[in-house]
C-alpha cells in the first residue's frame, strides 16, 4: 500500500509549475479550438484574487502552467476551478462540428503535478521550459509549426524580451 502523499507548504512568494495530463479521448491539444477553450478557462480563473495563471503551454497530451497562489489551499481551489472550467470549455469545443451528442466526461484523468519554484534560477528554467516545451516535443519540426519563432499554443508570444522580437515590443 502506497503512503498518502501530502503536498508541501506553499508560501505565496513562490510560483508553481503545474502539469495536467489529459485523457486519450480528448485527442491532441495543439488545435485552435482547444487553445481558445483553455484561454476561456484561464479568463474564468482570473477572477480569483488568491490564484493567478501566469503562463500556459499546450502540448499534445498535457498542459503546462506557471501559477501563483497565496497558499496551498488557494492552489488547490484555483486548480480545481481551472480544471472544471477547462473541462466544460474543452468538451464543448471538441464536440463542435462532430455528429452525435456533445462530448461529456473526464478530461484530466488524475491529479496535477506541482513543483514549487524557490529560486530565481529555477524560475528562469521553468519559464524557459514551459514556453519552449514545443521544441522538446519536436513540434517545431512539423509544418506549419516549423516556421514559427515562438509557440502559438502557449503564452510565449505575450512574454517580453525574446530575441525574436527585434525592435518590436511584441511579436504578432
Amino acid at each position: 500500500e502506497r503512503p498518502l502523499l501530502v503536498r508541501p507548504f506553499l508560501h505565496k512568494r513562490y510560483p508553481v509549475h503545474v502539469v495536467l495530463r489529459t485523457v486519450r479521448a480528448v485527442g491532441g491539444l495543439r488545435r485552435r479550438c482547444v487553445w481558445q477553450a483553455i484561454r476561456e478557462a484561464t479568463l474564468t480563473t482570473a477572477r480569483r484574487e488568491d490564484f493567478c495563471i501566469v503562463h500556459v503551454s499546450l502540448q499534445s497530451t498535457h498542459v503546462h502552467l506557471i501559477v501563483e497562489a497565496d497558499s496551498k489551499a488557494a492552489l488547490a481551489a484555483g486548480m480545481q476551478g481551472f480544471q472544471i472550467s477547462a473541462v466544460k470549455h474543452l468538451n464543448a469545443a471538441i464536440s463542435k462540428g462532430r455528429p452525435g451528442p456533445r462530448r461529456r466526461g473526464a478530461v484530466f484523468p488524475d491529479r496535477y503535478h506541482a513543483e514549487i519554484i524557490t529560486s530565481p534560477t529555477q524560475a528562469r528554467r521553468a519559464l524557459s521550459y514551459v514556453m519552449n516545451n514545443f521544441r522538446k516535443h519536436r513540434e517545431d519540426q512539423v509544418a506549419p509549426m516549423s516556421t514559427w519563432k515562438l509557440d502559438a499554443f502557449s503564452s510565449a508570444i505575450m512574454f517580453p524580451g525574446w530575441a525574436e522580437y527585434g525592435d518590436a515590443p511584441l511579436l504578432w
